[in-house]
C-alpha cells in the first residue's frame, strides 16, 4: 500500500487558449507538472493539434478537441481569427471536452488547468465536478491590471465598454492607473494602453465583453499559476497577495515561471521526471512544437555573420498587421542601418503589402538581409550573431530574449505588450521603445542606440543581470516549490486516503 501511495500519478487536463503564445507556456507547465509525478494531457483544438501532432515530449500527452474550424495547418498564411476562435470555444468545443472529463472512474481527471483566456472550460469542469485552476501565461503585472477591471468600473475610471473616463484629476486617465497602485511606481502605463483596448470601438466592445465573461468565470479558481518570476519589478512582490481579485478571498497566486524554463527542475522533480515514461505517441524531446513551419536556412545564414551584428525582427504569430505604411518605414529603416538583419515576416497580404518593391531580393543580393515567413526563434536568439531583437514585446518573446541575453528594441502593438514594454524600458532597463508613429529614421536611430558601444553596452549589462535573476538557482527552486505545493493539493483532493498514507512514510 505504501508503494501505491508513492506512485499515485493524478491525471490533469490542461486547456490553453489556441494561440502559439499560449500553447507554448502551457506545454512547459505540463512538463513541470509531469516532473512532479502528474500525468498531464494538453487538450487543444483540432486545428492546433494538426500543427503540433509530432508530440509534446517531456511526459506530456496531446489530445484533440473538434472545433468546427477549417484550417490549412502549418502552410496557412494566418491563424484563425479571434472571433472564429471564440465562437468555437463557446459553442462547439464544450460538449467534446465534457466527454473527455468523463472517463472510467479508475482514470478520473483530478484537476483541469485552464488558461484564463480559455474560460469556456471552467463551466464544463464545474458540470463534471472537476476542480479548475487558472493559468496566466504572461506577467503577474498584466494579470493584476485585468483582475482590477471590476474595481475600475466601480470607481468610474472606465466605462462598461472598457474605455477610460476622463476626470478633472486625470484628463488623460494616466494618473488614474498610478493612483490605483496596481503596478509598481516605476512602471509607466498610459490609459490608452490598457490590454483590452484592441482595434476600433466595435472590436473593443466585443473584446471587453469577452474579458468581463472571463473574470466572472475565474471567480471559482482556487489557484492561479502565473508564468512570471518573483520580483518581476522592484516592489512587485509586495503586490502579489493584494486583492486584485474577483471575490473577497480570491485565488492563491503562484509564480511558476522559472520552473518552466529548460532545466528549471529541482533534483527531486528531475528524478520523478526520469521515472516517468513518455505517453503513448509522445517523444522524449522538451522542444516546443511550433504551429508554423520555420525556415531551416536561418541558422546557416546567421553562421556567416559577425558576432553581435544582426538585427532580428519578429512580431510574433498572433499580432495584427501594423499597416503597410509602417511596414514600409520599418523596411527602409533596416536598410538604412547598413547592418545585417533577419526578418520573420508572415506571408500574409496585410503584412507583406508594405514591403518596398524588390526589398527582400535587394537585401539578399547584398548579403545583408534575409526575409523569411517564420524563423526558429529560440535557435535564432541563442545564436552569437544576434545583437538586437526588434520585437512586439509578446511575453514569450520577451522571456526568450532575456534567457539568451539579447537587447530589445520595442514596438508594442496590442494587449499585454504595452505592460511588458513598460517593464523592459523602465525598471529592467534592457531595451528602448520606438515611437508609435515609427519612421525609417526612428528605426535607424533606435537600432544604432541599442547596438552602439555606449548605451548598448549598458543595455547588455542589464539584460545579463536580469537573466541571472530569472534563471538563478534560487528562483528556480522557489518556482519549483510552488509547482510542488500545487501538485500536493491535487493529490490530497483526488486521493485523500492515499495522501494520508503518503504523509506518514
Amino acid at each position: 500500500m505504501g508503494a501505491e501511495a508513492v506512485t499515485h500519478h493524478p491525471a490533469v487536463l490542461l486547456v490553453p487558449f489556441p494561440a502559439q503564445g499560449h500553447v507554448t507556456p502551457m506545454l512547459q507547465l505540463a512538463r513541470a507538472l509531469a516532473a512532479h509525478g502528474v500525468a498531464p494531457t494538453v487538450a487543444v483544438p483540432d486545428f492546433i493539434h494538426r500543427r503540433i501532432s509530432g508530440g509534446a515530449g517531456g511526459g506530456v500527452a496531446l489530445a484533440s478537441i473538434p472545433s468546427g474550424i477549417e484550417d490549412d495547418g502549418p502552410e496557412a498564411a494566418a491563424a484563425p481569427g479571434f472571433a472564429a476562435v471564440v465562437h468555437a470555444m463557446e459553442h462547439h468545443m464544450p460538449a467534446h471536452l465534457e466527454r473527455m472529463l468523463a472517463p472510467p472512474p479508475s482514470r478520473r481527471v483530478a484537476c483541469v488547468v485552464v488558461d484564463v483566456l480559455a474560460s469556456w472550460a471552467v463551466p464544463v469542469a464545474a458540470r463534471c465536478g472537476v476542480p479548475a485552476a487558472g493559468f496566466w501565461p504572461a506577467m503577474l503585472a498584466s494579470y493584476r491590471v485585468v483582475a482590477a477591471i471590476p474595481e475600475l468600473i466601480e470607481r468610474g475610471h472606465i466605462s462598461e465598454s472598457g474605455t477610460p473616463i476622463p476626470s478633472s484629476e486625470s484628463p488623460d486617465g494616466d494618473a488614474m492607473i498610478r493612483g490605483l497602485k496596481i503596478l509598481p511606481a516605476q512602471v509607466e502605463l498610459r490609459a490608452g494602453e490598457l490590454p483590452w483596448l484592441v482595434g476600433d470601438a466595435a472590436t473593443q466592445g466585443s473584446r471587453f465583453a469577452f474579458w468581463l465573461q472571463t473574470l466572472r468565470r475565474a471567480r471559482g479558481f482556487r489557484w492561479v499559476l502565473v508564468n512570471s518570476f518573483p520580483g518581476e519589478a522592484t516592489g512587485a512582490d509586495d503586490l502579489v497577495n493584494r486583492p486584485a481579485r474577483q471575490g473577497p478571498a480570491g485565488p492563491q497566486v503562484l509564480q511558476v515561471g522559472p520552473a518552466l524554463l529548460p532545466g528549471g527542475l529541482s533534483g527531486a522533480a528531475e528524478r520523478t521526471k526520469q521515472q516517468q515514461p513518455p505517453p503513448c505517441g509522445g517523444n522524449n524531446s522538451d522542444r516546443n512544437p511550433s504551429m508554423w513551419r520555420a525556415d531551416s536556412t536561418c541558422i546557416a545564414w546567421l553562421d556567416a555573420q559577425r558576432a553581435g551584428s544582426v538585427v532580428y525582427v519578429s512580431f510574433g504569430s498572433w499580432v495584427g498587421s501594423i499597416g503597410p505604411d509602417k511596414v514600409r518605414e520599418l523596411a527602409l529603416g533596416l536598410e538604412a542601418t547598413g547592418r545585417p538583419f533577419l526578418w520573420a515576416l508572415k506571408r500574409d497580404p496585410s503584412w507583406r503589402a508594405g514591403l518596398p518593391e524588390g526589398f527582400a531580393e535587394r537585401a539578399a543580393a547584398a548579403g545583408r538581409g534575409k526575409v523569411v515567413d517564420w524563423a526558429p526563434q529560440e535557435d535564432v536568439l541563442r545564436h552569437a550573431a544576434v545583437g538586437c531583437y526588434l520585437t512586439h514585446c509578446g511575453w514569450n518573446s520577451t522571456l526568450e530574449a532575456v534567457r539568451h541575453g539579447v537587447r530589445l528594441l520595442c514596438y508594442p502593438v496590442s494587449g499585454d505588450q504595452f505592460i511588458n514594454c513598460a517593464h523592459i524600458t523602465g525598471p529592467w532597463g534592457i531595451g528602448l521603445r520606438l515611437a508609435a508613429g515609427m519612421t525609417r529614421g526612428d528605426v535607424r536611430d533606435g537600432i544604432r542606440r541599442v547596438m552602439d558601444e555606449g548605451e548598448g553596452r549598458r543595455l547588455r549589462e542589464k539584460v545579463r543581470a536580469l537573466r541571472e535573476r530569472v534563471a538563478a538557482a534560487e528562483a528556480r527552486r522557489a518556482a519549483d516549490r510552488s509547482v510542488g505545493a500545487f501538485v500536493d493539493e491535487i493529490r490530497r483532493e483526488s486521493h485523500p486516503l492515499l495522501m494520508q498514507m503518503y504523509s506518514v512514510l
